[in-house]
């Protein structure tokens, strides 16, 4: 084992993805140790991808010497390194890319040290398992479930690959769901909000202030308005949302209003629905939200959520408290600003509140959870997110049929399905004959129906006796050679390290199945497994 050593950089460097997850998701990346099992191609291209950004530590774990094959399809080894370890290549090289990274490698088989030294990888934030054989890969799994780890495995073969991530359960706060809904209750604005709408006069006759009214208290008002005149309901029905919106249209001064035009598209946001989505139900009512002493943070927040919607939030979750660009006076717009902020504020309050009284209930200290952790807690609340995984036991011994037959006969999805129950059975047929279908051109023709044969067999334990994969995929597979080429492997090398870096920040939602890549047709595709 070696070790390189680490100079610190300033963070400037890291000035465009800070912009993606902040200070709080680089500060988690910076504390991360990842485990990278086999640096071929596409386990390099991941790493490369998280050396980039800043990654705490790597650790590779491999036991092959550089051939002149590596030169063909792994970027970061040259000929200067022929007959050195590949791990040590590897570290080097990437070391270069990024020295504020602390990078060292294990020259070892990966599936000798899950054998020999199970502990090994309880000392790491997520291992990532490249090119590793389903055998290995069972024992991995259940090696990282038992000491809470982060498994992302990755394969690349030929012209498909694919990408799963197993851990009992990941919890997500900042989802950043790509559309969403602005949180600005105009289906049921509080006190304050009201008073501010009622003191700008929505009739005021100056063109100027009239062009420059927020829609904010242009649809307060005129939903109050609505609702005098329809016993204090919204409107509902397509017939009353357009009558709404004819409304809007009728307190116009002239045709050129951004801000009434403004009001009429967002005319919607007056009838949403109140309360909160399925989703959220479903993790404020789940089993873990009856905390304990050993729960995390998350489910004592979320225990707290539970007790702020049924108190002071009336059913409603805390506010987020920001409010998009609108058309408006500067003044009204900074008033806007505050009145949502103060409310977000009071909600971030009630749920600390009730945060520290679970602590005190459950005898923890009350100040164990920073005041930071509950504010971004209460503005992303209404995005909270639980991935629970099955583990690679449970998908390979308890397919779920019904989903199964459903993949096969979808014309959409049967590509991909082909490729995983025959990426599957590579390694069966592997196991039998000590090599993988297709390395020796002159046992292509032969290998064809021996990888036939295993493929049945493993539809049968999948449950789907009688059905046939596409020969035309078969004949592919075994040309293949188990070739992993460059671009395909920076493809699933790049979408292993995107999956790390959501799991790592805990931002965005990871990928919940198995990801196939097809590269015949250029397509990807998820599979729920």
């Amino acid at each position: 084992m070696a070790a390189a050593g680490v100079v610190a950089e300033p963070k400037t460097k890291y000035d465009r993805q800070l912009r993606i997850w902040g200070d709080q998701g680089q500060a988690a990346l910076e504390k991360a140790s990842i485990c990278l099992l086999n640096c071929g191609p596409t386990g390099t291209e991941a790493l490369k991808n998280l050396v980039l950004g800043g990654i705490g530590s790597v650790t590779v774990v491999d036991g092959s010497k550089v051939e002149a094959s590596d030169l063909g399809n792994n970027f970061l080894l040259d000929e200067g390194c022929l007959g050195q370890p590949r791990a040590k290549s590897i570290c080097s090289f990437l070391q270069e890319l990024n020295d504020a990274v602390k990078a060292k490698f294990v020259e070892e088989f990966p599936a000798h040290l899950i054998d020999t030294n199970p502990s090994f990888f309880s000392q790491f934030t997520v291992v990532i398992a490249t090119q590793l054989p389903e055998s290995s890969l069972l024992k991995l799994d259940d090696i990282c479930r038992k000491a809470d780890i982060v498994l992302v495995a990755a394969r690349s073969y030929g012209l498909t690959g694919l990408v799963r991530v197993s851990v009992k359960e990941h919890c997500v706060i900042e989802s950043k769901p790509d559309h969403f809904l602005d949180d600005l209750r105009l289906h049921n604005p509080w006190t304050e909000l009201k008073q501010f709408a009622k003191s700008i006069d929505i009739n005021d006759k100056d063109p100027v202030v009239h062009k420059h009214t927020p829609y904010i208290v242009i649809l307060v008002r005129l939903a109050e308005k609505w609702a005098d005149a329809h016993d204090g309901n919204m409107p509902a029905t397509r017939q009353e949302k357009k009558e709404f919106k004819d409304l809007i249209r009728a307190h116009m001064l002239n045709v050129d209003e951004e801000n009434y035009k403004e009001a009429v598209d967002s005319s919607y946001k007056v009838s949403v629905t109140p309360g909160i989505s399925n989703e959220i139900h479903q993790i404020i009512d789940d089993d873990s939200a009856e905390v304990n002493s050993s729960s995390s943070d998350f489910w004592i927040l979320v225990a707290a959520l539970k007790e702020f919607i049924a108190k002071e939030g009336n059913g409603e979750l805390p506010l987020e408290g920001t409010i998009p660009d609108m058309t408006s006076l500067t003044e009204y717009y900074v008033s806007l600003q505050k009145i949502y902020q103060a409310k977000a504020e009071f909600d971030c309050l009630a749920l600390e509140h009730h945060v520290k009284e679970i602590l005190k209930r459950i005898g923890r200290d009350p100040d164990s959870i920073s005041r930071a952790y509950i504010k971004t807690f209460c503005k992303n609340s209404r995005k909270l997110r639980i991935c629970r995984y099955r583990s690679f036991e449970e998908e390979f011994s308890s397919p779920i049929v019904s989903e199964i037959q459903r993949y096969f006969t979808d014309e959409d999805y049967s590509y991909a399905m082909n490729f995983y129950i025959l990426l599957r059975s590579v390694d069966r047929l592997a196991a039998n004959y000590s090599r993988l279908p297709g390395i020796f051109d002159s046992e292509i023709d032969e290998d064809i129906p021996r990888l036939k044969t295993v493929a049945v067999s493993v539809l049968s334990e999948m449950g789907l006796n009688g059905a046939s994969l596409s020969e035309d995929l078969i004949t592919e597979m075994c040309r293949f050679g188990g070739a992993e080429i460059h671009p395909v492997a920076a493809f699933v090398g790049g979408v292993a390290s995107q999956e790390v870096i959501k799991l790592v920040t805990k931002q965005f939602e990871p990928l919940r199945g198995t990801f196939i890549f097809n590269g015949i047709d250029l397509k990807s595709q998820v599979l729920m497994l």
